[in-house]
């Protein structure tokens, strides 16, 4: 090891804060879930429902879908299978692509998100931004800028792709 390598093993500050943020996130998102679930959707419809929301035409490709929610396809195929049997989105075959779906977003999935957005975003208001001075949650924005640039270079190294 060099001198300026950083030693590899984590200090106990290091886990202790690294807990600390796994801790802290797991509670967010069970309180999250549990708003969610006032208004009959969990997490995973919300994650879907949003990125149909914010594509064009409301329609995504099942592959799409998956990449907007960091799932793995068949994750996203079975939450897509529940979530077209209450009627929140439909699926059809894609043009020209006989292994590919399209997810479209129906009326009741658009009023179902509709519906939910407004009491989750108040949620996260209240048990995230509000615990936060501004400052703090300028502090927040640089860590995490910083740990996804990390994470990206990570992702380029091990893949190799520049694009």
């Amino acid at each position: 090891m060099t001198p300026t390598a950083a030693p590899e093993r984590l200090t106990d500050r290091e886990l202790a804060v690294w807990r600390s943020l796994l801790d802290t996130t797991d509670e967010l998102r069970r309180l999250l879930s549990a708003e969610l679930q006032r208004v009959e959707l969990s997490p995973g419809d919300y994650a879907v429902l949003l990125a149909l929301t914010e594509a064009p035409d409301r329609t995504l490709r099942s592959s799409e879908v998956a990449d907007a929610i960091g799932w793995e396809r068949s994750r996203v195929s079975h939450q897509l299978g529940r979530m077209e049997r209450r009627g929140l989105v439909l699926r059809t075959d894609c043009p020209g692509d006989n292994r590919g779906a399209l997810v479209l977003l129906t009326d009741d999935g658009f009023q179902a998100i509709r519906q939910a957005s407004g009491p989750h975003l108040r949620a996260v208001k209240r048990l995230f931004a509000d615990a936060l001075e501004p400052q703090q949650l300028d502090a927040l924005a640089d860590v995490l800028g910083s740990i996804r640039t990390r994470l990206d270079a990570t992702h380029l190294d091990a893949t190799g792709d520049r694009s």
